[in-house]
């Protein structure tokens, strides 16, 4: 079995029409971070043009105006780029369901595929974080008072967020759990495990 460290992962996020790719919502930008041995090594950032007028509630949620978006490449040639700079490394998003939805249904539309696979920092963050007033990116940014400019959802700019809340994460479990390198098939495993039983479970993970 391959061996595949929560230090090293993509972490992305998709600013959208909408919330639902089988309704014909589509992305307008994506923003990524590679992290590579615990350190940020890069960063891609695109707007995409999704073919027809964004809402004006998406305008205001997001910032990203029909205008910013005209003259922008189609989705298509973005995501084929985006597949490259994946590559076959993990990914993290915040409320991941969300963003992997959108990153199959538009990766699918150009028959690009990824093998990549997917953990959820929002839900690491309830089993870490239970006294968190709530586990939005936002406020867990406050909670663990991690630095950051006050932009939020724009996609590179929560990108960013949850990178760093993620390497906080990593380095809580070694803090507090002795956890020094934690696979990223045990950060999996802590979001799906009952609140009650996480000490124990961590616990389990020390080595022997």
């Amino acid at each position: 079995m391959t061996f595949h460290s929560a230090a090293n992962v993509i972490v992305l996020d998709f600013e959208t029409t909408g919330l639902s790719p089988t309704q014909g919502d589509r992305a307008i930008e994506i923003g990524a971070v590679k992290i590579e041995s615990g350190q940020i090594t890069d960063t891609f950032s695109r707007l995409m043009n999704p073919g027809f007028r964004v809402s004006s509630f998406i305008e205001n949620y997001t910032g990203i105006s029909n205008h910013m978006l005209l003259g922008e490449d189609e989705c298509a040639a973005v995501m084929d780029e985006f597949a490259d700079f994946i590559g076959d490394m993990p990914l993290v998003a915040h409320n991941a369901s969300f963003d992997k939805r959108f990153l199959d249904a538009e990766l699918d539309a150009i028959q690009r595929t990824y093998p990549g696979i997917f953990a959820c920092s929002m839900l690491i963050a309830r089993r870490l974080y239970p006294n968190a007033p709530n586990h939005k990116l936002g406020s867990l940014i406050d909670y663990k008072n991690i630095a950051h400019d006050g932009v939020f959802h724009r996609a590179l700019a929560d990108s960013e967020m949850t990178a760093k809340l993620w390497l906080s994460m990593l380095e809580d479990l070694n803090l507090t759990y002795q956890i020094e390198n934690p696979s990223f098939k045990l950060m999996q495993r802590l979001a799906r495990t009952p609140k009650k039983d996480i000490s124990r479970f961590l616990s389990s993970q020390l080595p022997a």
